[in-house]
């Protein structure tokens, strides 16, 4: 594996394409980037998910940016590898306390409906449900993202948070404009990832798509923090 570098791995939120991150990964071209796969098979774990984020990594050390749903694949890679984390930046991110799944993250009543809907219905939400995530972007783009959508397992809105070792580096950006992860529920997050005071950005649920420039901004000032620190 490469050392000289921290690389920077993207997880993203359920079901969405890899080629969500590709603006933000062209404004960092002079950094390793990654985008952790999605592992195929219908009985897929939180622990595949992470397993295969942690294969696509060549770089020693590496921040991870998690969107969304993706901070339930964090928990587990910190879980699994504490050791190769030198930050951890979420982005209207779910922070799930140990034993807690996706879906018990979720306020009540929600958390209770949540469960019913994809016991009964399946992973996969409707196009009017993904379009709303889309919020704010072009037609095209929102076409692609629900054409592109990939329903994950039961078991990725299941499988409970390990105990994890929270890395030293730790930020948080809050979407304010956001109906997928309101902006309370996602200060909430920051708190319990022990970020009191969370960036902010006026943007929907897809601040890689909708606002890229100002996205990066964050990730780099977050990055090289980080960087700086690992080097001590």
């Amino acid at each position: 594996m490469a050392q000289s570098q921290v690389g920077v791995l993207f997880l993203s939120g359920a079901g969405l394409p890899v080629w969500m991150w590709d603006e933000v990964r062209a404004r960092l071209s002079d950094r390793p980037t990654y985008v952790g796969p999605r592992p195929p098979g219908p009985d897929v774990t939180l622990a595949d998910h992470a397993t295969a984020a942690l294969d696509e990594v060549k770089t020693e050390r590496f921040v991870i940016v998690a969107h969304s749903a993706g901070g339930m694949v964090a928990a587990q890679i910190l879980g699994l590898r504490p050791d190769r984390v030198a930050g951890l930046l979420g982005v209207t991110c779910v922070v799930p306390r140990p034993g807690t799944s996706f879906i018990g993250s979720m306020p009540f009543p929600n958390r209770v409906i949540l469960g019913l809907v994809v016991r009964m219905l399946g992973t996969k939400p409707p196009a009017k449900a993904l379009r709303a995530q889309a919020t704010g972007l072009p037609e095209a783009v929102a076409d692609r993202l629900v054409s592109d959508f990939v329903p994950e397992s039961q078991r990725y809105y299941r499988d409970p948070a390990p105990e994890t070792l929270a890395p030293a580096q730790r930020g948080y950006v809050c979407t304010t404009r956001d109906d997928e992860l309101p902006e309370k529920l996602q200060r909430s997050f920051a708190r319990r990832l022990g970020v009191e005071r969370p960036e902010e950005m006026a943007t929907a649920h897809l601040p890689m798509l909708e606002d890229p420039d100002a996205l990066v901004g964050r990730i780099e000032a977050f990055v090289d923090s980080a960087s700086r620190s690992d080097a001590v």
